[in-house]
């Protein structure tokens, strides 16, 4: 064999070898997938000291106060006591739109009796008609959970909501179960709320 062939098939052997290393690695760290293709990060159920702010499992979330479509003001601290669905959207997110009908289901027919609140923050600054497509949105798809609107981004970028939907279930003392990467069904939706204290 020509010696230019022989080095063209150890550099694929080797990249080929980085390659299946750099995948098995990464399937190691990988967060589990439920069925429907939902990234679910549930953590590790970290040593933490009562009321201490933070995006994993066990901390409290950061707080926020924010204007809902509706005029009225959402404080989240004011929701403990309550199993808390956080979820932050956009009108323009595909996956959003499917998750919506879903968490208007889950909403109207599970949420009380679970003693359950959705929150749905828009991210509100990436909206080209702003607040009057979420109202648009809102009217289309008769969403009836409270929609708090981030006019300014800042508080979707304290939850690194930079993949949507994203959203984060709270237990009834506030603190963080779980956070959810992509759009959840209603199935879903009842399964982890079940998981919550």
């Amino acid at each position: 064999m020509n010696k230019k062939v022989i080095g063209y098939v150890i550099a694929a052997l080797l990249i080929g070898s980085m390659v299946a290393i750099m995948v098995n690695t990464n399937l190691k760290k990988a967060e589990p997938i439920d069925s429907s293709g939902v990234q679910i990060d549930s953590g590790t159920e970290a040593e933490v000291e009562t009321g201490e702010v933070g995006l994993e499992q066990g901390y409290l979330p950061p707080d926020f106060e924010l204007t809902t479509l509706n005029g009225e003001t959402l404080k989240l601290s004011d929701l403990q006591g309550k199993k808390v669905i956080l979820n932050f959207w956009a009108t323009w997110c595909p996956p959003c739109k499917a998750e919506m009908p879903h968490m208007q289901n889950y909403y109207r027919n599970s949420a009380e009796n679970d003693n359950v609140e959705i929150v749905a923050v828009n991210l509100t600054t990436g909206e080209n008609k702003g607040v009057k497509a979420v109202q648009e949105f809102v009217d289309a798809y008769e969403l009836t959970f409270p929609i708090p609107l981030d006019e300014l981004g800042d508080v979707g970028d304290s939850y690194q909501a930079f993949q949507i939907p994203t959203t984060y279930m709270l237990n009834t003392d506030g603190t963080i179960a779980h956070k959810i990467i992509g759009p959840m069904d209603e199935s879903t939706m009842e399964g982890l709320v079940q998981d919550l204290d």
